[in-house]
């Protein structure tokens, strides 16, 4: 299963919500990213989201994308480890960034 945000989603995406414009980094994780994953997880297959091809990504779309699977959705943070693949050749940064969001959202899972 795959995911290209450039394409399946925006090459232009937007902030954190979608008060603050099209393309919130909310609306991909409810409508394209939360779906699949969790069809992914079901099916025991791996998810690749393809980073690459969009104008850039900011880091308040990238931390509500991502981190918000485990801090709004309540994904199990083994459930994202073993499911989720990151691929950008572009700016492979991003890959490090999101996983430090996923990361942060499960040790704050942890202390609630």
């Amino acid at each position: 299963m795959k995911i290209k945000i450039a394409t399946d989603f925006s090459r232009i995406p937007g902030a954190r919500y979608p008060i603050e414009g099209d393309f919130s980094g909310q609306e991909f994780r409810k409508r394209v990213l939360l779906p699949k994953l969790k069809e992914a997880i079901n099916k025991h297959e791996t998810l690749t989201v393809d980073l690459d091809g969009t104008a850039g990504l900011g880091t308040s779309f990238l931390e509500e994308s991502f981190g918000g699977l485990i801090r709004e959705d309540h994904i199990e943070y083994e459930n994202i480890k073993q499911t989720l693949r990151l691929i950008s050749i572009e700016e492979p940064d991003y890959i490090e960034e999101i996983m430090l969001y996923i990361n942060d959202a499960y040790e704050q899972e942890k202390h609630c």
